[in-house]
């Protein structure tokens, strides 16, 4: 495992070059609206190029509500399958003001937490502080953890916690879709609240 006893000591592409094997963690809805604020639809093999920076990757998670009966959601998520994401999906809930969610938190902790012994660094695309105590609890397993996420939409705990943190606002031109042409784009099915859940 690797153990960074002071960041500073390193430049950025020192950091980088020693990550070892990385595990990705990506909430799909976090991100989805994250994109909506940015202005952008997400290249998602772009993405995951970004992410990786030549490391070695373990595999990339992508967590997110799903409908069934929505057949372009479903199309999405096959591509995705297909072009080196692990997809974990969980059925939406219809809450009592009429709006659907599925909270994927626990899912992401569990796995987090499940592989820490596989992986070196994790990278977390979310901006949602119910994640920090597994970020916190990660560290203490030897890994390092780096948050990726707009910062308008990050909880300051989540961002104290990690050992490093990228806003996506930095990198969008490199993660964005320049042609309509190709690939799919993510949309939650109408009527989704967010599950951002900042909190401090």
């Amino acid at each position: 495992m690797l153990n960074f006893e002071n960041d500073s000591a390193f430049t950025a592409e020192q950091v980088i070059e020693n990550r070892g094997r990385v595990a990705i963690f990506i909430d799909g809805s976090n991100l989805f609206y994250a994109a909506l604020q940015l202005g952008i639809e997400i290249d998602y093999t772009k993405l995951l190029s970004r992410l990786t920076e030549g490391s070695r990757l373990l595999r990339a998670f992508f967590y997110t509500g799903v409908d069934r009966t929505n057949e372009k959601q479903q199309g999405f998520l096959l591509w995705m399958r297909r072009n080196g994401y692990r997809v974990i999906s969980k059925e939406l809930v219809q809450l009592p003001d009429g709006s659907k969610k599925a909270n994927l938190d626990v899912e992401i902790a569990v796995d987090m937490m499940a592989l820490a012994g596989s992986y070196d660094t994790a990278i977390l695309v979310s901006g949602d502080g119910d994640l920090a105590y597994a970020v916190d609890a990660a560290s203490y397993r030897g890994v390092r953890v780096e948050v990726v996420s707009l910062r308008s939409m990050t909880s300051d705990h989540l961002i104290n916690v990690a050992d490093r943190y990228v806003d996506l606002e930095a990198i969008k031109e490199e993660i964005q879709k320049i042609s309509r042409n190709g690939g799919y784009s993510y949309r939650p099915v109408s009527g989704v609240g967010s599950v951002m859940g900042i909190e401090d």
